[in-house]
């Protein structure tokens, strides 16, 4: 199972998202931005659990955290 949280305006996360899609992965994202209320800040609590700040994008891959694109690290958990 891979997550991601992400900013709508973000570049690096289109990239990852872009580079999750070419590759193959299927994933769940959620654009934290464009939440609103309670949804928004029970998404951005979560980032802030999982990264322990508000970098973005998050990206969880069975249990395992990246915080940022960090393309390196994704094709390692990912095994491509």
């Amino acid at each position: 199972m891979v997550k991601v949280y992400a900013l709508s305006t973000c570049p690096y996360c289109r990239m990852t998202k872009q580079y999750l899609s070419d590759n193959g992965v299927e994933y769940e994202h959620t654009d934290v931005d464009l939440l609103e209320g309670e949804e928004r800040q029970k998404a951005i609590d979560e980032v802030k659990r999982l990264s322990g700040g508000t970098s973005f994008p998050v990206v969880v891959i069975d249990g395992e955290v990246v915080v940022g694109f960090d393309k390196a690290r994704l094709k390692e958990l990912l095994h491509l």
